[in-house]
């Protein structure tokens, strides 16, 4: 019988079986999360067929399974499930299948929608218990984690062998309850104020040219929708971008980097969470023309440049309660770089991410970071999507303490 208030009634779930003898549990795994009011689309790998047929997925989902890449309607499957899927559960998950979702091997259509996907993974592992424990095993659970995949660990038992260890499948009922953990809305930044910068910013040289920066401002927006997403009150602070501001969010435009200084700082106080995502420029003109330089009325002489401000140096030294989030965009050291900026600005944590080239942060919709925080070893996380990215990031300084001494200000952000 349907839950009418479970957190699956009306979601569409992708449920993709591999090649192990678990996958009888899948069956009853189906029939849970059916029961519980989803849609489910059943997609299995060429060995998993082997185990059980495709036709019983069929009659118990009630549509098609997808299973050959190349196969008639079926070749864009990987584009057109994901596209509209908000989970999907890989169970059970063969060693194999771990090490080609963690190595982004796209041979099977498994492999192909990994690539595509913009919504939640849980991947229930079954094996042997030596194969899980193997470190390459484990490396690879470990990869998919940090991009952000919900890894349900295998059970203890008797395994298929013969021998007893960690290697069974988890029981469908483990697995639903962290597919439905999932789907449930997070609150987990109710109460919270989060100041958020973004963008780049631009300096004038005069009316019609100025200095810049490659900022699509993606990450800074990200990271204000999930916290919108999660209950806090959220403020961005958004330098020239072509960006639609995140529903529930106050945007406060701003151009040049006095300008993003002076927003921050009048909202500073009303923050409890300041994140500068924003690439604010680090030169502007020192003395920009009023009226537009005519070709023919520049002499050339050379472009004299002045330091911007440092807006996270100035609101740091005004912190009373609030945790401090720096980004530092870097060509390389980033690691060196980006613990310099942590303790010059002394902040609470700083994410280091490259730019220039392909894999550049500057505008794509994916990046890889490294988490710097005072007391801990650099963490890396890997490539995910920037929306996916902020979330980990959110569970990163959710776990920063505050400072007590004051309590931030009850004042609404424009007041």
């Amino acid at each position: 019988m349907t839950t009418a208030n479970s957190p699956m009634a009306g979601k569409r779930v992708i449920l993709a079986v591999t090649g192990s003898i678990a996958v009888y549990k899948a069956i009853g795994l189906l029939r849970l999360l059916s029961q519980q009011g989803a849609t489910v689309h059943v997609i299995m790998t060429e060995s998993a067929t082997r185990f059980v047929t495709p036709l019983t997925f069929e009659v118990l989902s009630g549509s098609p399974v997808t299973s050959d890449l190349f196969s008639g309607q079926e070749e864009m499957k990987h584009l057109s499930l994901t596209a509209h899927a908000d989970v999907l559960v890989v169970a059970p998950c063969t060693a194999n299948t771990l090490a080609k979702l963690a190595l982004g091997l796209a041979d099977n259509v498994l492999g192909t929608m990994a690539l595509t996907l913009q919504c939640p993974m849980v991947i229930c592992p079954a094996m042997d218990g030596e194969m899980w424990a193997h470190p390459t095993v484990q490396g690879h659970a470990k990869t998919l984690e940090n991009r952000g995949a919900i890894i349900v660990e295998p059970e203890k038992g008797p395994l298929a062998s013969g021998q007893w260890g960690q290697g069974r499948l988890a029981a469908e009922e483990v697995i639903l309850a962290a597919v439905q953990k999932v789907l449930q809305p997070r609150r987990d930044w109710l109460g919270e104020r989060v100041l958020v910068s973004a963008g780049p910013t631009r300096e004038p040289i005069d009316p019609v040219r100025f200095l810049s920066n490659g900022s699509s401002g993606k990450m800074g927006y990200a990271i204000a929708e999930a916290a919108a997403a999660r209950g806090a009150e959220v403020v961005l602070v958004s330098g020239p971008t072509q960006l639609e501001c995140p529903q529930g969010v106050l945007h406060v435009p701003v151009e040049t980097a006095n300008d993003m200084l002076q927003a921050l700082a009048a909202r500073f106080d009303w923050a409890t969470t300041l994140v500068m995502a924003a690439a604010v420029g680090d030169f502007r003109a020192k003395d920009p023309h009023n009226h537009k330089v005519k070709k023919d009325q520049w002499n050339g002489e050379a472009l004299q440049l002045e330091r911007t401000p440092d807006i996270l140096l100035a609101l740091s030294a005004q912190r009373t309660h609030q945790r401090m989030i720096g980004f530092a965009a870097e060509t390389d050291n980033l690691v060196e770089h980006g613990q310099a900026k942590l303790q010059r600005k002394q902040l609470d944590m700083l994410v280091a991410n490259q730019v220039g080239g392909e894999d550049s942060a500057f505008g794509n919709d994916s990046n890889a970071v490294i988490v710097l925080t005072p007391n801990a070893a650099p963490s890396p996380i890997s490539r995910v999507p920037k929306r996916q990215l902020a979330d980990i990031l959110l569970d990163r300084m959710k776990t920063l303490s505050v400072s007590p001494q004051s309590q931030p200000s009850a004042l609404h952000p424009l007041s």
